[in-house]
């Protein structure tokens, strides 16, 4: 389409919320282990994790590369845990505080320029829990939500996006889509709608672009 983009579909885990990778240190404050127990550090380091390097190539899922560190974690205590019980256990007693402060001002922008936003997670709730998601302010600034954790179509495939357009009421033409995986950026551009990849080491130059694709550049916070 010619001129800005009228709806901006997100992912949730990377995106709007900090990733587990960049609050290592209260994620061990929360569990009471010593400074550095947690040595996996994803994009922030992938030489050094081979897991993450492993999802990376496609050698395994990103839901098996977090299945393997919530399991690992969960050994140090001698239990068996999931991802949503290490996310349940390092959260601390509010959620909302791991929310991005520039996603919350990129999607508050958008909402008062009437741009539709929409969240297009493949484990909103399978990650978070029912509880957590409830609690989170910012998703009531949200238009729509379209979670494989119910649709079980899981992004690359391109009928996701086609759900998450059709949830915002927009054609993919007129969608900007952003997520911090490449094989979902590729997805989106296959499906249609213009893609973004964002980068957690670096955010606010991440949503500072979202913002000039979706017209948004000049006008308040």
């Amino acid at each position: 389409m010619n001129g800005p983009c009228t709806g901006l579909l997100l992912d949730f885990g990377g995106v709007i919320s900090v990733t587990l990778f960049e609050r290592h240190i209260v994620s061990e404050q929360a569990l009471g282990l010593p400074v550095g127990a947690l040595t996996w550090r994803g994009p922030f380091d992938p030489a050094g994790d081979q897991l993450w390097a492993d999802m990376i190539d496609d050698k395994i899922a990103e839901r098996e590369y977090w299945a393997c560190r919530a399991a690992e974690v969960g050994r140090l205590f001698g239990e068996d845990w999931d991802m949503q019980t290490l996310i349940r256990r390092t959260r601390g007693p509010d959620a909302n505080r791991h929310i991005r402060a520039e996603a919350e001002r990129t999607i508050r922008r958008a909402k008062a320029a009437g741009r539709r936003v929409g969240i297009l997670s493949n484990e909103l709730e399978l990650f978070y829990g029912r509880d957590t998601v409830e609690q989170l302010e910012i998703l009531k600034e949200i238009d729509s939500i379209v979670d494989a954790t119910h649709t079980h179509i899981l992004k690359p495939d391109p009928r996701a996006y086609k759900l998450g357009c059709e949830a915002l009421g927009l054609s993919p033409d007129q969608v900007l889509f952003i997520d911090d995986q490449s094989r979902n950026v590729d997805g989106a551009g296959r499906a249609g709608l213009e893609a973004l990849q964002f980068d957690v080491t670096r955010p606010a130059l991440s949503f500072a672009e979202a913002e000039r694709r979706l017209g948004l550049e000049g006008r308040g916070a």
